[in-house]
């Protein structure tokens, strides 16, 4: 009982991230499947950056990659674990792994945002009697009874987030959460790196370069994993169409890696060659240089099918002042705003999107101009990284004075 005391007395000790003065703040432990590339990885990397950058520790938890050694950039710890494998007894296992590092690093809060690792987390910080926070990053797949139940996992945090309004209503429509334990915190941009001041002109014209793209002709471009959601396909059918229109001075590129969908990959070159645009739609595999990417571009395009639980290329081409065209559902509808920051055609609209293009490379200098102050000014009000971390700290906070829900 003693013991217990003075572990209690330790945990209201500890201060808020937005206290003055000195003493402990949390022990952060976020968990997610693994460190590669996308929204969720990038976001782990920037919430462990903000806790300890307000004196807390920040731990994360994957089964590794590439993204690993920029948790360590921003001074945080990874350990690695399987937490990525859907296999019953693998996350099970993952639940007494889990247990074992919360305890010996006294960590304060468990954060989860993925499913998989979410029921291990979740088991993991019952046991240990520590807060629990999830944050749904997309819609998830609803299915029948046990593919809804296998999701709700998602909502057991005694906070749950919504990277957007969208994926907030989702949740409440889908899920039945109360609103109280609801917070939206939209992803944020990281402004010092999506600066359109900072990018240097030779970081462009070397990629350019390396993409054999000819000076003077438009560029139009839709970065995204390979995947048939993300509209790839009717990107290409698109630009076919500009060119049928007698549009043939520009190239198109597709940013992104098939990530071991080759069949998907050689359908794209398939169409690409049916359509006789060898020499003006371009493959990229990889891109280790975003904002100059988007920098050379003149058009950049989200094209998917399906909702974007959020959709980070669009507010980061924006922020970079570059003209955008996404499709008219999900998280799109609260990065641009239509006909001021951007254009939304419906999902799946080939000729809509031809003709939203032809009308962006229309546009005269001036035009452009007082787009990119309106598009670089909305992003800096309302998508900053800075706010998202920010607001994220608020809820860890809310959460510390909480007792922590052992009866999930």
């Amino acid at each position: 009982m003693k013991q217990v005391d003075e572990q209690n007395n330790a945990k209201h000790s500890i201060l808020p991230f937005g206290a003055d003065g000195e003493g402990p703040r949390p022990t952060v432990l976020q968990v997610l499947p693994a460190l590669v590339q996308g929204g969720v990885e990038r976001t782990a990397v920037d919430i462990s950056g903000a806790v300890a950058q307000a004196g807390g520790r920040a731990i994360v938890v994957s089964a590794g990659g590439p993204m690993v050694h920029e948790i360590t950039r921003v001074h945080g710890e990874h350990i690695t674990l399987p937490v990525d494998s859907k296999n019953p007894f693998v996350m099970y296992a993952n639940v007494a792994r889990l247990a074992t590092i919360i305890e010996e690093n006294n960590v304060d809060i468990v954060h989860a945002r993925s499913r998989a690792p979410a029921w291990s987390a979740w088991a993991a910080a019952r046991r240990a009697g520590v807060h629990l926070v999830t944050t749904f990053h997309g819609t998830y797949t609803l299915g029948g009874n046990l593919k809804r139940r296998y999701n709700a996992i998602m909502i057991r945090g005694q906070r749950v987030i919504a990277n957007s309004s969208f994926i907030a209503g989702h949740i409440r429509k889908n899920y039945g959460i109360q609103a109280a334990r609801l917070r939206i915190i939209h992803r944020g941009v990281d402004l010092e790196r999506f600066d359109a001041q900072k990018v240097l002109a030779q970081r462009v014209v070397a990629l350019a370069d390396d993409w054999r793209l000819a000076d003077g002709l438009p560029v139009v471009m839709l970065p995204g994993r390979l995947t048939r959601w993300k509209g790839q396909t009717i990107f290409i059918k698109a630009i076919a169409a500009l060119v049928a229109m007698g549009r043939k001075d520009i190239r198109a590129l597709l940013v992104g890696s098939d990530q071991g969908r080759r069949d998907y990959r050689s359908e794209l070159d398939q169409l690409i060659s049916d359509n006789g645009l060898n020499e003006i739609v371009r493959i990229v595999e990889n891109c280790n240089d975003m904002p100059a990417a988007y920098m050379l571009t003149d058009v950049v395009v989200s094209a998917s099918t399906d909702p974007e639980a959020f959709g980070r290329v669009v507010p980061e081409a924006q922020a970079l002042g570059r003209p955008v065209i996404a499709t008219d559902h999900g998280g799109a509808r609260e990065t641009v705003l239509e006909g001021e920051t951007g254009w939304l055609v419906p999902p799946g609209d080939v000729e809509a999107l031809a003709t939203a293009i032809d009308c962006v490379l229309n546009l005269d200098e001036g035009e452009r101009t007082a787009l990119a102050q309106r598009a670089v000014g909305n992003v800096r009000k309302h998508f900053s990284k800075a706010a998202m971390c920010a607001k994220t700290l608020e809820v860890y906070d809310e959460v510390m004075l909480m007792t922590p829900d052992k009866n999930g």
